[in-house]
């Protein structure tokens, strides 16, 4: 069973998928990690050196072309979904979670680790969370492609292992 994660950063995509992975005894990627194996540096200093753009590009190469087991649970970066055609990809090849959460639920959890993601690095309060609103609300289409949309404060491995087992 391959499943993807996705979800807007500070989700619970990574925390959450390590435990669904470890509940389902298969490996956990996190699709930012693999990045920085493919390009030998961290995903922030490659977005700024290049930009969103090519930083998008390089994330659907790496996703789409990475040599992965045949079960696997993945954890996408927020906007992996919304570029290129990744989340038809993704949907063809796995199962698809949208861990859903609300913007200010968001901004409550990333509000001590901005500096590590370039996006919004240096906003704080209420423009952080207009960012969130504003971004969430371009995305939202996207992540609601997904197969399962669970509620990211409350998500439990054993429910979503349920759920997957149901439909598989």
């Amino acid at each position: 069973m391959k499943v993807f994660l996705i979800g807007f950063m500070g989700a619970g995509k990574t925390t959450f998928g390590k435990r669904l992975a470890k509940r389902i005894d298969v490996p956990f990627f996190d699709l930012d990690h693999l990045i920085e194996a493919f390009t030998g540096g961290s995903v922030a200093d490659y977005f700024a050196k290049y930009g969103e753009e090519k930083f998008r590009e390089l994330e659907k190469q790496v996703l789409q072309t990475q040599e992965l087991p045949d079960n696997f649970v993945l954890s996408t970066g927020g906007g992996a979904p919304c570029f290129h055609d990744n989340m038809q990809w993704m949907n063809a090849n796995g199962k698809t979670i949208y861990l859903q959460l609300a913007p200010k639920a968001i901004a409550g959890r990333l509000e001590n680790a901005k500096e590590e993601r370039p996006l919004i690095k240096g906003l704080k309060g209420e423009e952080l969370v207009s960012f969130i609103e504003e971004r969430l609300a371009a995305r939202e289409s996207f992540y609601k492609q997904a197969q399962f949309i669970v509620d990211g404060l409350s998500v439990n491995p054993d429910a979503v292992v349920e759920l997957l087992t149901r439909q598989w």
